[in-house]
């Protein structure tokens, strides 16, 4: 047995903890600003409230498993227009390529859920902990009671946090005021509390303890990503024909040949992800821009140009080293590839737009009944029969009529209504046993098949829609 197999920790080395910097500039605010319309959508928008009329849900966005509904806003999506779910999921696809291909991964720098709440997290723990030199101080030092006092208060934040995260994934699921009533006073459902539960640990543990590592280990678009950029995608970069050689001493002898970088690790220490920006691209990298914030700040103090570390493409690196300007950023963005995820884009967009407008509000399906195939009546009709489940998806209640074409060949019986005449509830369905009729003697009787049309029609609207099957006579085949 080797060394290493006898001696485990040979192989593994634990994780390094990161302490970013505070920082402040351009990109770390935009940040903020991100963060908190971010979060502020995600807690407040089960509350915001949408009359849709007496028969419906009031809350503006809600998924409604027991019903089978989406609601949002004024839209509402039924199960069978899950196309609709399918078309979001393929543009935030699109999205995300587009994105990428343009300028790297701004989605993880940004507006990724574990970014955002990581930010939260940390920022709970630089105001209770201190800045970055505090909180190495804090964890290289031994347990006391202040110590003790600071992660315990530190935890507690988090944990509220985190049942604050779980809570209001709930609140999407079941009207917010009554599930929130029925929480305090444990009525509700277990999978209301078990779902809190879950999210609750997983917010807490991921945006607490593992944070890079979920970008590093968990999270496969650093390895896909790859696929999405080229030379010409603005990514941040180090100009290291412009920083190298580094020096700490601005005014030691051979000073004037050294380059703008200081080697002060200002890049390094804001980094929530703890890499060197200056080694070159790294899978590790989210591209949040906080190294660039401190490296202008670093540049405007010992006055040097801005853009060290910066947002660039490679394929101006040769360029900028013979001292050309580089492309114009519009370049970069508006090329082949970005234009093409742009159209893509846009094309499920407008279709899904053209698809919500001109949508029926009435819908049916037909499902023949198999067993048997066909009835022979006492006067030598033949009688087929078939489940007709009729959609309403207006807020009030409405009247149909169901036939069928040829009406010269079929007549038509609907159980439990008169003349085929069937009342749906407001934003329900009802289910139908329809019996179509054929004469004896005549082709469809006789027929192995013959083509059927059933239609409903909207008495107050008056809007058809319709459904095609066949009818079976005795001549099987």
């Amino acid at each position: 047995m080797s060394s290493t197999d006898q001696d485990p920790d040979r192989l593994y080395s634990a994780r390094e903890p990161i302490f970013p910097r505070r920082v402040s500039g351009t990109f770390r605010s935009l940040k903020w600003w991100i963060m908190g319309i971010t979060l502020g959508i995600y807690y407040l928008l089960p509350w915001v409230r949408w009359d849709r009329g007496p028969n419906l849900p009031d809350q503006a966005v809600l998924i409604d498993l027991a019903n089978r509904r989406f609601f949002f806003f004024w839209i509402e999506i039924w199960p069978h227009e899950f196309y609709f779910v399918a078309g979001l999921l393929i543009m935030a696809g699109l999205g995300l390529f587009l994105f990428t291909s343009a300028l790297g991964r701004v989605w993880c720098g940004y507006t990724c859920p574990q970014t955002v709440w990581t930010d939260l997290f940390i920022l709970t723990e630089r105001w209770i902990e201190g800045d970055r030199n505090k909180r190495v101080r804090l964890w290289k030092s031994g347990w006391d009671a202040h110590k003790i006092r600071l992660r315990v208060t530190k935890m507690i934040l988090w944990l509220l946090i985190a049942v604050a995260t779980g809570g209001a994934w709930v609140f999407y699921f079941a009207d917010a005021p009554t599930l929130l009533g029925n929480l305090l006073t444990l009525q509700a459902h277990p999978v209301a509390y078990t779902t809190i539960l879950v999210l609750t640990a997983t917010t807490f543990v991921l945006g607490g303890f593992m944070r890079e590592q979920v970008c590093i280990y968990m999270c496969p678009w650093p390895r896909i990503q790859a696929a999405m950029m080229d030379e010409d995608t603005l990514t941040i970069g180090y100009r290291e024909w412009r920083g190298e050689p580094r020096g700490k001493h601005r005014k030691a002898e051979g000073a004037e040949n050294l380059g703008d970088c200081i080697d002060c690790n200002a890049c390094v220490n804001v980094c929530p992800m703890g890499i060197d920006i200056r080694d070159g691209q790294q899978l590790a990298c989210i591209t949040c821009g906080l190294c660039i914030d401190a490296c202008d700040d670093v540049m405007e103090k010992i006055g040097k140009p801005r853009g060290l570390v910066d947002y660039m493409a490679l394929s101006d690196e040769s360029r900028e080293r013979a001292g050309q300007a580089p492309k114009p950023v519009w370049k970069h963005i508006f090329r082949l590839r970005t234009v093409l995820y742009t159209t893509l884009w846009s094309a499920v967009g407008v279709a899904l737009v053209v698809a919500l407008f001109v949508r029926s509000e009435i819908d049916m399906t037909v499902s023949p009944v198999r067993n048997p195939i066909f009835v022979t009546l006492s006067d030598g009709s033949i009688r087929n029969t078939y489940d007709v489940r009729v959609r309403n998806m207006h807020g009030e209640p409405r009247w149909f009529h169901i036939t069928v074409t040829p009406n010269d060949v079929f007549s038509v019986e609907v159980e439990g209504a008169a003349n085929g005449m069937v009342e749906v509830a407001p934003d329900a369905t009802a289910l139908k046993r329809v019996y179509v009729i054929a004469a004896p003697g005549t082709d469809a009787a006789r027929a192995a098949q013959t083509d059927l049309r059933i239609w409903l029609h909207d008495i107050e609207a008056d809007e058809r829609a319709y459904k095609d099957t066949v009818f079976n006579g005795t001549e099987i085949r």
